[in-house]
């Protein structure tokens, strides 16, 4: 508790939050309602980490008296409360000493997600979309907010690629190490002949733009496309050339959005997701030129990171990390804290 209380320097979060309530308190906060955003928004999440790391330290101090009264009055069922206050102190300190880990320059960001199918067809379709339930589940389970961009149906079953954003401090740094990809081994629900089937499903995890980091784009670099939605949706969804297409021509990147009803909106998601992505080309190519001058040839750590066996037996297991568990259905209902961790953990060895 105290290695972690010296990282998280609690000190300056305290003058931090010092200084924000000050700026929060002015009369004009709201004239600029973005920088209001921010600011309230950075208040609101230090406040949180200082509340949390005080309880937890409470608790600790508290578990001294737990077994110290349980011992003088030999009392077995107090013994045995206390014992269990120990085993989730425990847990709560191993999620607090993850969070601890992530102190990459945008590892504080909100997550930009994209998952796509690759190769294996049908199968890498349906796999693509039981990946985006599984992150939003992650999600959904951690009262995450989670906003969909953009979803490209396959014709028979599953889809294309999906882009979404999950809301939350550190989502990025979290996220980042799912980047990918997944191998899923199964009998084919769409063989005929109940062959197993491998496919493959890709992850991509960027930070959210924020206003500082001037990603410059020159519109006559641009190609905008407008298009009907398509796939489920609700009325009007799919009867107006609401969806945005966006090509930037020097890199070849495209990205959509289909979200909103209306042209504009969607061009400006279009535009954050466009940034997100020239942004994280632009972090590469540094991050190229410091493996280069460090001689280490930049050795990815993405490409096939973690299989999930449905049959002839249950397992999914990280190649990365080692970390195996043996209930495929619960980790593709969102119970993937196991597999961040280890993967947070792994990352910042590979760092030293």
């Amino acid at each position: 508790m105290e290695s972690i209380e010296a990282v998280l320097d609690l000190d300056k979060k305290r003058a931090d939050i010092a200084v924000l309530e000050e700026q929060a308190a002015a009369p004009s906060l709201w004239d600029d309602p973005e920088a209001a955003q921010k600011i309230t928004s950075r208040l609101s999440h230090l406040q949180s980490e200082v509340r949390r790391t005080e309880a937890l330290r409470g608790r600790i101090d508290d578990l001294e008296v737990m077994f110290e009264l349980a011992e003088d009055e030999g009392d077995a069922e107090a013994r045995a409360e206390a014992e269990t206050e120990l085993d989730s102190v425990r847990k709560a300190l191993d999620e607090m000493e993850v969070r601890t880990l992530l102190s990459g320059e945008y590892d504080e960001r909100e997550a930009l997600v994209n998952v796509r199918a690759e190769a294996g067809g049908v199968d890498a379709a349906d796999f693509a979309e039981q990946l985006q339930r599984m992150y939003l589940r992650w999600a959904e389970r951690h009262g995450y907010s989670t906003e969909v961009y953009e979803t490209s149906y396959a014709e028979e079953a599953g889809i294309k690629s999906s882009t979404f954003v999950v809301k939350a401090p550190y989502a990025y740094g979290t996220l980042s190490v799912e980047q990918g990809t997944h191998r899923l081994v199964r009998i084919s629900p769409f063989d005929n002949q109940g062959r197993r089937q491998t496919s493959f499903a890709g992850v991509e995890v960027l930070p959210v733009v924020e206003q500082s980091d001037h990603v410059e784009i020159d519109e006559s670099e641009l190609r905008v496309d407008v298009y009907r939605a398509s796939g489920p949706g609700g009325q009007g969804v799919n009867t107006t050339d609401s969806a945005v297409r966006i090509t930037h021509l020097p890199t070849g990147i495209v990205v959509s959005c289909q979200n909103e009803r209306s042209q504009i909106q969607n061009k400006a998601s279009a535009m954050n997701v466009l940034q997100a992505k020239l942004l994280e080309r632009r972090r590469q190519e540094e991050q190229a030129k410091m493996d280069a001058l460090k001689g280490d040839g930049g050795n990815s750590w993405g490409n096939q990171m973690r299989s999930y066996v449905l049959h002839p037996y249950q397992m999914v297991k990280d190649l990365r990390t080692g970390h195996e568990v043996g209930n495929p259905q619960g980790v593709l209902d969102g119970e993937i804290d196991g597999f961040l961790e280890a993967g947070i953990r792994w990352r910042k060895q590979q760092e030293q």
